[in-house]
């Protein structure tokens, strides 16, 4: 991360959480995907500083932030625990209420986020995704393969995390490079950021054990509250990129986010699904004008 954030090592109630901090001002809490860290946002977080306190936190397993073993049901990486985990780091950072915005699998920590704790979440922005349910639920030939991971990672045993182990660098090549604009759209940096963190078997296993999550304990905690009507109240801001698997795979996510989120709004940028990295400046400009931070 660039000059000016202090690195921070936050002990929960669950793990221990690794987040860089910089800034003054509202509170905005960044949240990562797979298979990143918090460097991800290393493109847009310095102008995001100049007008919020940012906090880029590596989510539970991944990143600089404990290592945690899998459990049968997989609850100590189910997204409540994760989200949990990331409450819990802005109140020991003084927040009680703050803006959080998430990409791909922190984004679905984020949406969690925002219905377990209400109180907490201010505004809601999600990037590249569209909720995990309606994934499995519209699952076809043409997702399942463009979405293989979600399979592949979720196999028992060891599996996946002996295949990726026996060569980290080309599955991380190999997917960067298939999701988005390329793999020359990574700063040569942040690319050894996420090589060094796969490179830990621990980290691959936690990486595994968030899509196991997903299929299993995920899905009954998302089916929970949509059989009780529960929804995010707060404000919600959705982007994707059109050329993402999520632009091409569905013909209007912002529509099949609003059953989830009354209040949502959003569009199509133009790049991959790395959008913080392919696309900062357009990523930038959008969520500044969201969570108030645009002076024009």
């Amino acid at each position: 991360m660039p000059d000016g954030f202090a690195h921070r090592r936050i002990a929960t109630s669950g793990a221990e959480i690794h987040a860089a901090v910089g800034g003054d001002g509202p509170p905005l809490l960044l949240l990562h995907g797979f298979p990143q860290t918090h460097v991800m946002w290393h493109r847009v977080a310095p102008a995001l500083a100049e007008r919020f306190t940012v906090v880029a936190a590596d989510l539970r397993g991944y990143g600089a932030s404990e290592k945690l073993a899998g459990d049968p049901a997989h609850v100590r990486h189910s997204k409540r625990a994760m989200a949990q985990d990331q409450v819990e780091v802005m109140r020991a950072l003084g927040f009680e209420r703050f803006a959080v915005c998430g990409h791909d699998r922190g984004a679905r920590v984020a949406h969690r986020m925002a219905l377990d704790h209400p109180d907490r979440v201010e505004r809601l922005a999600v990037i590249d995704i569209v909720p995990t349910v309606e994934v499995f639920e519209r699952m076809d030939s043409a997702m399942a393969t463009a979405y293989y991971h979600w399979f592949f990672l979720i196999q028992p045993g060891g599996l996946p995390e002996h295949l990726i182990g026996l060569d980290p660098e080309f599955f991380l090549r190999r997917t960067l490079g298939s999701w988005g604009s390329g793999a020359g759209a990574f700063a040569q940096e942040a690319f050894a950021a996420y090589l060094h963190a796969m490179r830990n078997p621990a980290t691959v296993h936690a990486m595994c054990e968030d899509y196991r999550a997903a299929a299993s304990i995920d899905l009954e905690h998302d089916r929970g509250d949509r059989l009780a009507g529960r929804r995010v109240a707060c404000p919600t801001l959705v982007l994707w990129g059109a050329d993402s698997i999520v632009g091409r795979g569905y013909a209007d996510p912002l529509e099949l986010w609003r059953p989830y989120a009354p209040a949502a709004i959003g569009r199509a940028l133009s790049g991959g699904h790395f959008l913080p990295e392919e696309r900062p400046e357009e990523t930038l400009a959008d969520v500044l004008a969201f969570f108030g931070g645009n002076p024009g």
